[in-house]
């Protein structure tokens, strides 16, 4: 719920200015949340404990949650950047200074709050007692046929940034 309260900020700034703009900034965080979605559908994860847990299962679908929580966050190098980056660029473009420099500071705290997930789901090894840590051998009988393609648009947008400027 954060995540989405924070992100309809972002678009409720940039709406008097540029509603195509806002618009983009929908399409891609619906493409980002709902590939972290079929991620933890996947891992059937439903908490921040059963995430930890999915590391020695599925290590690559975990890796793949790391970076799209780091892309919801809005790293630079990721998709989730782009459109944080043109609203700032917008909104610095009609003069407003202070909007843009506040938005930027509290998207601290947001990618704080993913850190804390990406933290908790791959970087940390929770304690098992089992003696085989290589259940990632073992066949998942979900399939999920859209999840690839999903997760390389959903990370790996942000080349087309100079195409889609030249759109607005």
């Amino acid at each position: 719920a954060y995540s989405s309260i924070a992100h309809m900020g972002w678009m409720t700034a940039i709406l008097a200015y540029n509603p195509t703009m806002t618009l983009l900034n929908l399409v891609l965080y619906i493409l980002m949340t709902t590939t972290t979605f079929m991620l933890f559908m996947y891992n059937s994860s439903t908490t921040t404990l059963s995430l930890s847990l999915s590391w020695n299962k599925t290590p690559l679908i975990t890796t793949s949650i790391l970076v799209m929580m780091l892309s919801l966050g809005g790293l630079p190098p990721l998709t989730g950047f782009m459109p944080k980056w043109m609203i700032i660029q917008e909104l610095t473009k009609n003069d407003s200074i202070i909007m843009p420099t506040l938005m930027a500071i509290t998207a601290l705290l947001n990618l704080y709050f993913y850190m804390r997930l990406a933290y908790s789901t791959s970087l940390t090894m929770f304690p098992s007692t089992n003696n085989m840590k290589i259940k990632w051998q073992f066949m998942n009988t979900k399939q999920m046929p859209c999840l690839a393609p999903m997760i390389i648009i959903s990370t790996l947008t942000l080349p087309l940034t100079p195409m889609l400027s030249v759109l607005n």
